[in-house]
């Protein structure tokens, strides 16, 4: 499996610390308000890549934070004359319950910045003593130019940096040994949540944060480290500075970043009008759809979101739901248990080698796009060649390796069957009925009154079926 490492710049065969296991930190939302689509997709992607980890056998200790105490939070705070833990403590669960929409699993810890404190100013103690950081009037900064390597993730040059902040009015700016300096503690302002320090009551920055939840949880060193590539500079940069000061090794051995996402080829803005949360899109879509519009395109390639493309994922999604129905149908019929002939071995064969194509895809950087293709593929193959008459055997295998592609791309393709309430039965009974009498105008009126109601019929060989729309 090859990675591309954003350190690097290459793709690198992925070779974890610990044979057969992996550490993953994924920067995680900060919770002001509900997660908006720019949100959803390194969640998605990254869900998407540890699933396949896990597909491969591996143990993934998957983290990612909650930013709970933040300017954002805070400002919310005093316009709803709350707490900001109260805005914190709803916006998480408001994030869970998207999250688990779109079928991203549960972090293996989702750990909170204010739980993390203790172990944040023991952190900033350290690199006081070793010369990494200093302390003004209550605030900590990171000295950037004790770190001879800052700028290598962003692969920006140090004195180019400094030139570009050289004007810059930042407030606290002139206390700053260098510009490029960043703050690791800052006092309170009046009203904000505080915490005690050596240095000032106050709180942390934004940056120490990610290093000290990532050691507590992960170790000196990881493996992967994930998030978008807004994200490269400065946090990311900043992390590894202050982890690889505070720790003596390197912070993290890959580094993965998903592309920006476009609304109808513009940045998403408020200003702009076109600014769309996960919540927002789940009153138009399934937020299956969502998903697998996020996979249609490589993680590290820009990707642009419209209706128009929405509703092309929605009805991609709707094509492999059909297939995978289809075959499900065809694998619970009673057939006696026939048993496979010859032919029938041969194309459960077939469809077992669309694994094989769906790993290569997977291998080469998580390419979703690929990776989906694939399963469009079998898709095609299982409605050629399992026909309406094949044992069911047959199609509850050809199902199964559908079933196990999509589940690594997070892809729910079977509902749990439900009843429907006994008058819409009878509505569909008097239809079959109408239809047998050949009364076409009163079974068209039956289906027409079901499809007001949410039911669409779909008449097949095996018979009436139907689905909520």
């Amino acid at each position: 499996m090859r990675i591309f490492n954003s350190l690097t710049m290459t793709k690198q065969e992925f070779v974890p610390i610990e044979p057969g296991k992996v550490s993953m930190y994924v920067c995680g939302p900060t919770v002001y308000n509900l997660i908006h689509i720019g949100n959803a997709r390194p969640m998605i992607v990254f869900d998407t890549f540890r699933r396949y980890l896990e597909y491969k056998g591996y143990e993934v200790n998957y983290v990612s934070n909650f930013t709970d105490v933040d300017d954002k939070i805070i400002k919310a705070a005093v316009e709803e004359g709350v707490t900001a833990e109260e805005i914190a403590k709803r916006y998480i669960e408001e994030c869970k319950k998207d999250m688990a929409a779109m079928n991203v699993k549960p972090a293996t810890t989702h750990p909170l910045a204010t739980e993390e404190i203790p172990g944040m100013i023991k952190m900033i103690s350290e690199l006081i003593e070793s010369g990494h950081a200093y302390e003004k009037n209550g605030t900590v900064y990171f000295a950037t130019r004790s770190y001879r390597d800052y700028g290598e993730l962003s692969h920006k040059n140090l004195d180019d940096l400094r030139s570009g902040f050289r004007d810059l009015k930042v407030s606290g700016q002139d206390e700053k040994e260098d510009p490029l300096d960043f703050v690791l503690w800052k006092p309170k302002k009046e009203g904000e949540p505080f915490w005690k320090s050596p240095w000032s009551d106050g709180r942390p920055g934004w940056h120490i944060e990610c290093s000290v939840m990532a050691k507590h949880y992960l170790g000196d060193t990881i493996d992967i480290h994930a998030g978008g590539e807004d994200l490269i500079f400065p946090h990311h940069e900043n992390e590894i500075a202050q982890s690889t000061c505070a720790n003596g090794v390197p912070f993290a051995h890959y580094w993965m970043h998903n592309a920006f996402l476009n609304i109808d080829n513009r940045k998403m803005s408020k200003s702009l009008g076109n600014f769309f949360t996960v919540r927002d899109i789940s009153e138009k879509y399934d937020l299956q759809v969502l998903r697998l519009f996020m996979l249609s395109a490589h993680y590290r390639s820009p990707l642009n979101f419209s209706a128009d493309l929405m509703d092309a994922a929605r009805a991609s999604l709707e094509r492999i739901r059909t297939a995978a129905e289809r075959l499900r149908d065809l694998g619970e019929r009673e057939d006696g248990g026939a048993p496979l002939g010859e032919s029938d071995r041969a194309v459960l064969e077939e469809a077992g080698a669309f694994s094989a194509k769906f790993e290569e895809k997977m291998d080469d950087d998580a390419n979703t796009a690929d990776a989906l293709s694939v399963v469009f593929d079998l898709v095609r193959f299982a409605n050629t060649n399992v026909a309406d008459d094949a044992p069911a055997a047959l199609a509850r295998g050809v199902l199964d390796v559908m079933k196990t592609l999509c589940d690594v791309l997070g892809l729910i393709i079977l509902k749990e069957k439900e009843d429907l309430d006994s008058e819409i039965e009878e509505m569909i009974a008097k239809r079959q009925e109408a239809r047998k009498e050949r009364n076409f105008a009163l079974a068209d009126q039956i289906r027409d009154e079901l499809k007001s109601r949410g039911i669409e019929l779909l008449d097949t060989r095996e018979g009436v079926k139907w689905k909520r729309i």
